[in-house]
């Protein structure tokens, strides 16, 4: 039986080599990528799960999310600022139908400190505060 794992696993790290790598100190260069996930079955059936779609710059544009059928269940889009940090995030549902959208305010560090939600006529629904608390002393 454990030569039968052992054997699972080799031919596993054969296939994908980008597992058997520490890729920890490698960045990916994300200009123009898109990136999808597929799930597939036992049988060997695929279906789309998700996709990511980097700008010319490298910056995350857009997600979006798939049932078991490959129908879309939620897609998101990213603007970003002219401090290149995410100023917008739009939230659609199935349909393409705006069900609601986000806004940011950064400190000085870059860090995340307010975040803005609303519905789609632009009322404001929630606030959320980010709080950093450093343990060291």
């Amino acid at each position: 039986m454990k030569k039968h794992i052992i054997f699972f696993a080799m031919a596993l790290l054969a296939c994908f080599p980008a597992i058997a790598q520490n890729n920890s100190d490698q960045k990916i260069n994300k200009k123009n990528l898109v990136i999808k996930e597929w799930n597939t079955s036992a049988k060997g059936a695929r279906t789309l799960d998700h996709t990511t779609i980097f700008s010319p710059e490298g910056r995350k544009i857009e997600e979006t999310e798939y049932d078991s059928f490959g129908k879309q269940k939620w897609r998101k889009r990213f603007e970003y600022g002219s401090d290149g940090k995410v100023s917008l995030e739009l939230l659609y549902n199935e349909n393409n139908r705006l069900v609601n959208f986000k806004k940011f305010e950064f400190n000085e560090f870059g860090r995340k400190i307010i975040q803005y939600t609303y519905d789609p006529k632009g009322k404001l629904t929630s606030t959320k505060i980010y709080e950093y608390i450093s343990e060291d002393a």
